[in-house]
């Protein structure tokens, strides 16, 4: 029996994608996403401001570091306790952190203690949740692609849109409206995940063992699945150097060059490719899910090669236009690839440390882009990323595992 089946078979719900379970849980994770989308705005601004870049990167970093810390034992929760119960207490100390933040803004200049202690909490509420996030999906839609596309969607909708809103609300009333709207939107999360009507687990799925067993059990399930490690290991490389350094280093050079609202075209751009990318996710269904998602990447290094080659405006639109569809189209297929051939008691560890792999190498290289770059020009770390991505693709479809891993 696949991991698949063993995910439907508690359901009774139609094979339609908008069940009622299914649109609460679209819900929860499209305001979930918006409230994202708005923070990154607002911790830029606000506490830059008050506290300087270092400021920021303290905020950012004490965020980061619980959450790459803890996941693994968010996983391991989330399959003791079941998902939804880890998601919905993770949104409620989200909406007590960030209330408290956005009252200290409206009071005047939050002290740093407060920023800190906040950051530390929500990294670690969002350790607790992330695991959720896969593990969700099979018990809410019985066509996990489809379910998978049609998030990526709104994910996308809301990195366009959130920033916009953040900015706006900070212009017409400060930061503490954008932090008073994110804890609203971890409120109509909770409220939406704690809704959805889950079908019992089946009465063998827990069995008595403790934390670290269930780490190790988690950690083995992982190491198991040479498709699963090596495409993690590969991500490692991309995240230090390519999706690290892209984002910092993407928005200097094209606000150097082209002015504050080319950067805004160009992440539009990105933003329509990725709804592009999503949609053809929902239709293509490959045999070989991750050898046609490892081909899709390919176009992911367009976009640091179109900034690094200085082109006219509609060019770099055009470039990360391409770089959003693939990107989108390989997060659906990997994504469904996990939630389709894990089994569902350790899908939720399993997908704890899929992700602490991933974003341990985009914090690395965040951290180094800034002192790496005062020893290399940018458009050349810019080079050096749009050729790594190149690798990525290459070394994705030279793993055998990796290339040879069938639809579930």
């Amino acid at each position: 029996m696949t991991a698949l089946s063993e995910c439907e078979q508690p359901l009774t719900a139609p094979a339609r994608l908008w069940t009622r379970d299914f649109v609460l849980y679209f819900g929860a994770r499209a305001v979930s996403l918006l409230g994202d989308a708005m923070l990154p705005v607002a911790t830029a601004l606000a506490v830059g401001a008050i506290y300087g870049v270092s400021g920021v990167g303290y905020v950012l970093a004490i965020y980061t570091a619980p959450f790459v810390l803890f996941i693994p034992f968010g996983g391991v929760f989330a399959d003791r306790l079941g998902a939804r119960t880890m998601m919905v207490g993770a949104d409620l100390i989200r909406i007590f952190t960030q209330t408290a933040v956005a009252v200290a803004f409206f009071a005047g200049a939050p002290p740093l203690w407060l920023l800190l202690s906040a950051s530390f909490l929500s990294g670690t509420a969002t350790a607790m949740f992330q695991p959720g996030v896969n593990g969700m999906v099979p018990l809410v839609a019985k066509d996990p692609q489809h379910a998978n596309g049609t998030l990526k969607i709104a994910d996308a909708a809301t990195q366009l849109g959130g920033p916009v809103l953040a900015g706006v609300l900070m212009t017409l009333t400060g930061a503490g409206a954008v932090y008073a709207v994110d804890a609203g939107t971890f409120l109509l999360s909770g409220l939406c995940l704690a809704l959805i009507r889950l079908a019992p687990a089946a009465a063998g799925a827990k069995a008595r063992s403790t934390v670290l067993v269930d780490l190790r059990r988690g950690w083995l399930e992982f190491r198991s699945r040479s498709w699963m490690w090596s495409v993690i290991l590969i991500w490692v490389f991309f995240g230090i150097l390519v999706f690290g350094p892209y984002i910092p280093l993407g928005s200097r050079l094209i606000g150097d060059r082209l002015g504050d609202a080319a950067y805004g075209w160009v992440m539009a751009g990105l933003g329509c490719g990725t709804v592009l990318g999503g949609l053809i996710a929902i239709r293509l269904r490959p045999s070989r899910p991750l050898a046609a998602g490892g081909v899709a990447i390919f176009g992911f290094g367009f976009m640091p090669l179109t900034v690094a080659l200085e082109p006219p405006l509609p060019w770099l639109m055009a470039g990360h236009l391409v770089g959003g569809m693939s990107l989108a189209f390989w997060s659906v297929m990997w994504a469904t690839s996990v939630q389709t051939q894990v089994a569902p008691d350790v899908l939720n560890r399993v997908s704890a440390y899929e992700i602490a792999g991933s974003v341990s190498g985009i914090a690395v290289g965040q951290a180094l882009v800034g002192p790496v770059s005062q020893v290399v020009s940018p458009r050349d770390l810019l080079f050096v990323s749009a050729g790594v991505s190149f690798a990525v693709c290459a070394a994705l479809l030279l793993t055998s595992p990796v290339r040879r891993l069938r639809r579930a």
